[in-house]
């Protein structure tokens, strides 16, 4: 496994668990830290061994926002650079073959609510504070957060978080439908291993279309979201895995999944 400077990586039976790991600046994706998270996703793209990832933060934040000296040195050219390559980070991991899971654990603002956004599910601490601060700065999200916010808020309250800087808290997040569950901060970890465990017990291949059909469906109309679905279930038909799972079910054994 590769070495990171900003992360730390560890593979727990088919589960990657990566913590972003810059405590001092409570996490904040600096330019370093995108390259990084950017090389893991994309070292681990095919990766077969990997059913299922985990992002946290270490500390107190899961990641609380951009680094803000590069930000203050930013100009026009460079600032659309920035933006260009966390928006890479974020569709490569919304794109990521297998499903992700931000478990956060604290602070998740900025940068690091939009790195929440482009997760598949989103599990937070009890003590998480989530919003997009920008404006404070006199900026706006580069990351995804004004695309993103409003597909899982509403555009209503993507507006209102986004333009008054505010943060929300766990609570509400969910309540809202930023998150997806909250638990208590010493169970944060232990629950988005149980559902990452769950996950991986499934079909692979199905959760893989299924997180697919989810994903392009969203931004297109019904009628070809259907289609890509009834595409999708032909293809699931189709594999070794679907005889497993309901021949399994007919002879009521758990089964026996290959990915295939």
């Amino acid at each position: 496994m590769a070495d990171y400077k900003n992360l730390v990586v560890e593979k727990k039976d088919n589960i990657l668990v990566v913590t972003v790991s810059r405590e001092r600046s409570l996490n904040a994706l600096n330019k370093e830290t995108v390259a990084e998270l950017q090389q893991l996703f994309s070292h681990h793209w095919s990766d077969d061994s990997v059913g299922c990832v985990i992002v946290t933060g270490a500390g107190k934040a899961f990641v609380a926002g951009a680094d803000i000296p590069e930000i203050a040195e930013l100009d026009a050219r460079s600032g659309t650079e920035l933006s260009a390559r966390g928006l890479y980070l974020m569709k490569t991991i919304q794109n990521f073959p297998k499903p992700v899971i931000a478990a956060i654990n604290g602070f998740a603002l900025g940068g690091g609510c939009e790195l929440a956004m482009a997760c598949d599910i989103r599990l937070a601490s009890g003590k998480a504070k989530l919003g997009q601060p920008e404006v404070n700065l006199g900026v706006i999200p580069g990351y995804g957060g004004t695309q993103r916010l409003s597909r899982l808020v509403g555009r209503g309250k993507a507006m209102q978080l986004i333009l008054t800087g505010d943060m929300i808290g766990a609570e509400e997040a969910r309540r809202v439908g930023l998150v997806d569950e909250v638990y208590p901060a010493e169970e944060l970890m232990d629950k988005a291993m149980e559902m990452a465990k769950l996950i991986c017990s499934r079909g692979p291949v199905a959760v893989q279309l299924a997180k697919e059909s989810v994903n392009r469906g969203i931004d297109i109309d019904l009628a070809h979201g259907c289609d890509l679905e009834k595409a999708n279930f032909g293809m699931a038909c189709g594999t070794d895995d679907k005889n497993e799972g309901t021949g399994a079910f007919l002879e009521k054994r758990s089964p026996k999944f290959t990915g295939k």
